[in-house]
């Protein structure tokens, strides 16, 4: 699927709950089913700044996902010590892992306004998912250079 597909897909999702209680407990759950980071992975190099929880976030280069040839494509693993922003990171890895790092760097996440975040989150999250989407481009960026 591609990163726009997979965006309506989560938009079609939360469409069908009523209130914001119900999309933080959808959240909340995505969170509890985000696989945990090998401990080497824990370390002060994958944190994201500017998150108001600790979040871990790491990228590999997957192999063989393209007819294309030599696109790269990433996969993206994080954890962190917040069950609702494991849940919004899991969001963002549902979008954006195992895509091109060029349709990453291109892609417009409209899945965010979409489905409301900006009104669910406080100042804080809202500031925390914009720095864990600046830092899954900047791995695209730097994996596409590779």
């Amino acid at each position: 699927m591609t990163i726009n597909q997979i965006q309506d897909e989560i938009i079609e999702d939360f469409a069908l709950f009523d209130n914001k209680n119900d999309q933080y407990g959808y959240i909340i759950e995505l969170g509890k089913k985000l696989e945990s980071l090998p401990q080497e992975d824990y370390k002060e190099e994958n944190l994201i700044k500017g998150c108001q929880s600790k979040v871990w976030l790491t990228a590999q280069k997957q192999e063989n996902l393209s007819d294309k040839g030599n696109e790269v494509h990433l996969k993206y693993f994080a954890d962190s010590d917040s069950t609702l922003v494991k849940g919004l990171v899991s969001l963002l890895m549902r979008v954006l892992s195992e895509q091109p790092s060029k349709e990453i760097l291109s892609s417009e996440l409209y899945f965010i306004d979409k489905i409301g975040l900006g009104q669910l989150l406080s100042m804080n999250r809202a500031n925390g998912l914009a720095s864990m989407v600046k830092q899954m481009k900047i791995y695209a960026l730097a994996y596409q250079a590779v």
